[in-house]
């Protein structure tokens, strides 16, 4: 047996996947201190509104996407640790309505004491969805490290006309999630031997999944805003597209679809702390109700690894939105709606139990 069949990888790092990005109080306080980008009239998104990839215009015809993600073990298996990593930095340049060009590979590893065949299967499984995004793998860098971190550098294109930002949300637009989220609990779980094989089987196959699908089907559709739910956890992005846009979001707790277990595993502890950051950093810009218990609110800013769309589109295309995206086997749900009340805040409505 392997190397790459018996090592554990998640107990290799402190942190897993997208939770072990620095928190958003942190780095807002990092950022604020450094000088302004030098304004350019090519620079159709920067930093100006955390979306989730920069956008440059070549042309009248051509811009270019970049974006770049990476991060340390979310699960055991190599290879699968690899598809998670690549579908999480591509799902970037799907939120901005581009298609991913050219791949660069971002390696750290602990080469001397992790068998070589370990990296070679996380580059083999990104390689399979890079190819699977129809993109290609130009290089990358390696370094070593003593805890393994893996990810992409993409560059992707787009019409200049065509962008699709988090800051372009309008009051009536419905709020499609196109993926279920509790991915933090559930990773949370696995380094402590919680979950079945079928359940860590299932949970693999919804990170490893590429946006790919619903980016193309939402392409035609009156779509005014879009993020991918990631680190920041659902609330979190959400609360970036509602500051962005200068709107309220609605969100409907019943029905944010979750990934089985969540609540479970949550009530027994389970809890990330990039979970508890987020829920933190939001503090005054979610409205919940009164009546809503703490375990629903983390579950709701749950730090999302390679998670699903988030998207504003017009409330009279909405249904067949949702429609045609279930038909084609992607698990969306509308979740919510835009509105002009509480501008930049997300209000959280719940049954009462």
């Amino acid at each position: 047996m392997s190397q790459s069949e018996t090592i554990k990888l998640t107990s290799l790092s402190s942190k897993g996947g997208c939770g072990c990005k620095i928190g958003p109080a942190d780095l807002s306080q990092v950022l604020r201190s450094l000088p302004p980008t030098v304004p350019n009239p090519n620079l159709l998104v920067g930093t100006d509104t955390s979306d989730d990839a920069g956008v440059y215009r070549l042309n009248d015809e051509l811009a270019l996407v970049q974006t770049l993600d990476f991060f340390t073990p979310i699960v055991d298996d190599p290879y699968s640790f690899g598809q998670i990593a690549a579908a999480n930095a591509l799902s970037d340049i799907y939120a901005m309505g581009g298609k991913p060009l050219t791949v660069l590979n971002i390696v750290a590893f602990p080469i001397s004491v992790l068998d070589k065949s370990v990296l070679t299967d996380i580059l083999r499984g990104a390689a399979d969805k890079v190819q699977e995004a129809g993109a290609t793998l130009v290089g990358g860098h390696s370094i070593d490290d003593k805890e393994p971190k893996f990810g992409l550098s993409v560059t992707g294109l787009i019409h200049p006309d065509k962008v699709r930002t988090n800051a372009a949300a309008r009051v009536g637009d419905k709020l499609i999630l196109t993926k279920p989220i509790g991915v933090g609990i559930l990773t949370t779980s696995i380094k402590k031997d919680q979950l079945s094989a079928d359940e860590t089987t299932r949970l693999i196959q919804v990170m490893s999944t590429l946006n790919k699908t619903a980016a193309e089907i939402m392409e035609p559709y009156d779509v005014h805003a879009c993020t991918d739910v990631t680190g920041f956890g659902l609330l979190g992005h959400a609360s970036e597209m509602a500051k962005g846009s200068g709107l309220g979001l609605i969100i409907h707790q019943d029905a944010v679809p979750l990934l089985p277990r969540v609540r479970e595993l949550a009530e027994e502890g389970f809890v990330p702390g990039g979970t508890k950051n987020n829920f933190a950093h939001l503090e005054g810009s979610i409205l919940y109700p009164e009546h809503m218990d703490q375990i629903s609110r983390y579950i709701l800013c749950d730090a999302v690894t390679s998670g699903g769309l988030l998207i504003s589109v017009a409330e009279e295309q909405s249904d067949k939105l949702l429609a045609e995206l279930r038909d084609a086997g992607v698990e969306a749900a509308m979740i919510g709606e835009v509105t002009k009340d509480h501008p930049g805040q997300i209000t959280v409505t719940a049954k009462q139990v």
